[in-house]
């Protein structure tokens, strides 16, 4: 019988870190075994920035992941994102021994290898380096060479790249919670894995992931990523935005954003208000939904600009470029209501919200089918296909039973009696202290009124 392999996955989120265990059943979809959430304390804009706090708050999310489960992680695959990422196209080529010869994996493995060895500015590192279409010998439009023949290949590039000391930083928060790192990979790109389909990506998509932190970006036309971009700017910046508009704490302005906001001002009507309760000793204040909707719309409608500026630079209007699929959002921003259709209107392309459940186990639990959830659905997917086993069931403790010592009666006794001697015994010693102390001040009292009378005398 073939050994499940247990699959990891990490979100470093700037709201939540997500660790997620799950395996594939016998139907080849993803049943989540554990899932652990904590509060993101440590990251703003998807870069780690207190590395203490990201520590606790990932070996809280993984202790409760493993509570959940009953594994004990291993290692994971972590998902990256940050203003610091950005990507480049790039073209190399091989010129191989023998022309006669099948072209194989060895190949591909060498040509990604030299573009690996690529130049960076100081500071950057290469983070993926994905195949886009290869030539052979001046034949193009080749999606996959292995089994061809030629001399020379070549190949077009999307390369990922972000800073080094980023990187570096995800890593050590993972080392010091007490888990190993198998894989980092584009937080786009594993949301991509989990709510897009491949129809989807053959005819052209857009995917946007606004994330609490940042809103990501990944274009796939042909099945081939092409285009992948970070936004600083997600659901965290709306909130600050009614914080401040409404003169309210940042608690309060979440929760009115989750549960009344709007991003399409016109659905609220000027009467329609709502009460919150005033800090300590204060008045409630009231908040008009028409005035809270304005505020979001005006921050939605700024990210959706800046994504579909990135979605301009692809060239989506070029015929060979059009994106047929249109736009598919996630992310827990995807979450908030009439965004679908101001995205609609803002682009003038087809939008849905994209949900990871179609890869789930049809049990699976309903909060992890939300958006909010599909780049660690993606992350664990992504595990899966690195076929490492990150995970190993608890082993139970045997604890060796000792004989419990049992006095017998005529001992237990006994004990009782000398502890009732002993008890008395410092009673009495008590009483006499007492006694004694009250003695010696009669006795020097009377002393006193002796000499007194003497004197008088």
């Amino acid at each position: 019988m073939e050994k499940e392999t247990i699959a990891v996955g990490l979100d470093l989120g700037t709201t939540k870190i997500v660790a997620m265990i799950g395996k594939k059943n016998e139907y080849g979809k993803l049943e989540i075994l554990g899932i652990g959430k904590a509060k993101s304390l440590g990251v703003a804009r998807g870069v780690v920035n207190n590395i203490t706090q990201t520590i606790q708050s990932i070996q809280q999310a993984v202790a409760e992941a493993e509570n959940q489960s009953g594994y004990k992680i291993k290692d994971v695959v972590v998902g990256i994102a940050g203003q610091h990422i950005r990507s480049l196209q790039h073209s190399d080529y091989i010129s191989r021994n023998n022309a006669e010869e099948v072209i194989g994996d060895k190949d591909i493995e060498l040509l990604i290898n030299q573009v690996h060895k690529l130049a960076m500015l100081p500071g950057e590192e290469i983070i993926h380096v994905l195949p886009q279409e290869f030539k052979i010998d001046g034949q193009s439009e080749i999606k996959e060479p292995v089994g061809m023949y030629g001399g020379r290949l070549e190949s077009s590039f999307h390369v990922v790249v972000g800073q080094a000391s980023s990187i570096r930083n995800v890593g050590r928060c993972i080392q010091s919670a007490g888990i190993e790192l198998s894989g980092i990979t584009l937080e786009p790109l594993a949301s991509a894995d989990a709510v897009l389909s491949q129809e989807e990506k053959e005819a052209g998509v857009a995917l946007i992931d606004i994330g609490g932190g940042t809103t990501d970006l990944a274009i796939f036309k042909d099945g081939i990523i092409r285009h992948t971009a970070v936004i600083p700017f997600g659901g965290n910046v709306i909130t600050d935005d009614i914080k401040e508009g409404c003169s309210i704490i940042e608690k309060q302005a979440e929760l009115l954003k989750i549960k009344f906001g709007s991003a399409w001002p016109g659905e609220n009507r000027d009467n329609e208000i709502v009460s919150i309760p005033g800090l300590r000793g204060r008045e409630p204040k009231e908040i008009s939904l028409k005035n809270l909707s304005k505020i979001i719309h005006a921050r939605v409608v700024e990210i959706i600009e800046q994504a579909f500026a990135e979605i301009k630079a692809y060239g989506h209007e070029d015929p060979r470029k059009k994106l047929i699929a249109g736009i598919v959002l996630t992310g827990g921003g995807a979450e908030l209501k009439h965004i679908k259709q101001l995205v609609e209107y803002i682009t003038g392309m087809d939008t849905r919200i994209g949900y990871p459940n179609e890869h789930l186990a049809g049990d699976s639990d309903e909060e992890i089918s939300s958006p909010s959830y599909a780049t660690a659905v993606g992350l664990v997917m992504n595990s899966i296909a690195n076929g490492t086993d990150s995970a190993t069931k608890y082993q139970p403790e045997i604890i060796e039973k000792k004989p419990v010592y049992r006095a017998p009666a005529a001992e237990i006794e006994r004990e009782k009696e000398e502890q009732r001697v002993e008890e008395e015994a410092k009673e009495v010693a008590q009483e006499s202290t007492q006694n004694k102390i009250s003695k010696t001040f009669f006795d020097k009292y009377l002393d006193k009124i002796k000499n007194f009378l003497d004197n008088a005398e």
